[in-house]
């Protein structure tokens, strides 16, 4: 006979539970299942010293290493495998069987479980690998991030620069290497990916990932000393349709482009009228003169005058030599950053047989300049490179002393010195060579040379050495 609880008694205790809607894809269509797990501290798992967190890589494509589906993923703690659901007959229990692997985490959410029993495990000592799953910052961090000047440290005794990090070369990716090693220089565009609650409600996945890569590239905490941009190349390949891949190497200029008039229209909607991060601070104007009689004015009585937005502005080089010098070498010639500049006097008339005689004049400066130099000619045959040095300065370049600038409404000048952040350049032959970049680091003002995943400090003398391809230049702000 069963005896009922006098009064008084103690209630019996009851562990908690968590219901799970989503345990795994493993279940028939049409049938709605309710899994019910404990949540346990990670004192009660036997299991949380097995995590071997060497071999875990969250860098790459978060899909189940047996039926490739990247729906409902979990990553094995153990071995850093990916396997779906985490229900008594999914892929993720059959390999905790099959291996003794017991630990797993939902990458989507970042929680930990134990397989097979199914319970959840609270434990603050996995707060580590959440943070090199999807990295995060408090706004104190991001206020002191350029006032840091000390490395980090990997899992394999690797030292590395949290903001300056090596990135993995896949295959021929260095064209977009360069570029998302550039565009971590452009603060604002920094600050607003490395705070993923400015882009939340985006669907866009290419504006997703590259907010994933640069949170990586900047986390002080990461278990290796370099990041690969794997699943970034991966959606840059989808969203281009293959025109930029890992296969094959591509101009970083033309990546440049498309990378940036992508992450506004899907930050925007395509929506014309409204702005992004990328074109406040990036875009600028220019005033472009087609004389009448040639060009779009070719019909026209009068001089045709035209308000252009740019995200980059050209650059043309002076014809390279035909003919070897005295000493039967070939001539590497030199011009002035300053002269190229001239282009946008609005005094050189730019002729072109299909465009016309045109001028050009810069109505708006943007926060930062990007200047591509044209070094690669392309006809029906081959592309010819420009061995043309340019002499270009690393701080105060004044824009004024060169070209007509803007003015305020009251007349008074608007800012027009800018310093430089970036410096992209081309090694070997047309159609070929490597490419690599050169960052300053301001909390530190120094100078370093990224290729891949090499990285060294160099002197500022060297950087205007190279054979440079495009810059960022930032504007100093008036004080």
């Amino acid at each position: 006979m069963k005896r009922g609880r006098e009064e008084g008694e103690d209630e019996p205790a009851v562990p908690p539970v968590k219901v799970d809607d989503d345990d795994d894809d493993d279940k028939p269509v049409g049938i709605r299942y309710r899994s019910v797990s404990t949540v346990r501290p990670g004192y009660e798992c036997p299991y949380m010293d097995t995590i071997c967190r060497q071999l875990l890589d969250f860098d790459f494509e978060k899909c189940c290493s047996v039926s490739l589906s990247p729906i409902n993923v979990y990553a094995c703690l153990v071995c850093g495998k990916y396997f779906q659901g985490r229900g008594p007959t999914s892929h993720a229990s059959t390999h905790s069987l099959e291996f003794s692997h017991h630990v797993f985490m939902k990458v989507e959410t970042g929680k930990v479980y134990c397989l097979p029993d199914g319970y959840e495990v609270d434990d603050r000592s996995v707060d580590d690998v959440r943070h090199v799953l999807n990295p995060k910052f408090t706004e104190k961090e991001l206020q002191e991030i350029d006032k840091n000047t000390s490395w980090s440290r990997s899992l394999d005794g690797i030292d590395y620069l949290p903001g300056l990090i090596g990135l993995n070369n896949m295959k021929m990716n260095d064209y977009a290497n360069v570029i998302i090693q550039a565009l971590t220089r452009v603060i604002p565009i920094r600050d607003y990916f490395l705070n993923p609650v400015n882009y939340q409600n985006s669907k866009s996945v290419i504006v997703q990932r590259f907010g994933e890569l640069l949170r990586k590239i900047w986390n002080p905490r990461n278990f290796k000393g370099q990041v690969s941009p794997h699943e970034f190349m991966q959606a840059v390949m989808a969203h281009s349709k293959k025109k930029f891949t890992i296969e094959k190497q591509a101009d970083p200029v033309e990546f440049m482009s498309w990378m940036l008039n992508t992450l506004h229209f899907e930050m925007t909607g395509g929506k014309v009228k409204r702005r992004s991060v990328i074109h406040d601070n990036l875009q600028g104007e220019i005033e472009v003169t087609t004389e009448k009689g040639t060009g779009k004015a070719k019909e026209a009585g009068a001089d045709l005058v035209e308000r252009v937005p740019f995200l980059m502005l050209g650059l043309d080089l002076p014809p390279a030599p035909l003919y070897k010098d005295s000493m039967e070498k070939n001539i590497i010639p030199q011009v002035q950053l300053y002269l190229i500049l001239q282009k946008f006097d609005n005094v050189l008339v730019n002729d072109n047989i299909k465009l016309g005689r045109r001028r050009f004049r810069l109505t708006k400066l943007p926060r930062y300049l990007i200047l591509h130099v044209k070094r690669f000619t392309k006809n029906n045959f081959f592309v010819e490179k420009n061995p043309t040095i340019v002499n270009f300065p690393i701080k105060n370049l004044e824009l004024r002393d060169v070209i007509p600038c803007p003015v305020k409404k009251d007349g008074s000048p608007v800012p027009s010195k800018y310093n430089l952040v970036a410096n992209m350049c081309h090694e070997g032959k047309p159609g070929a060579g490597t490419y690599k970049v050169h960052i300053h680091r301001k909390s530190e003002d120094m100078w370093y040379e990224v290729q891949d995943l090499n990285l060294v400090d160099i002197l500022p003398q060297q950087v205007v050495l190279s054979e440079t391809y495009m810059q960022i230049y930032e504007l100093q702000q008036e004080s």
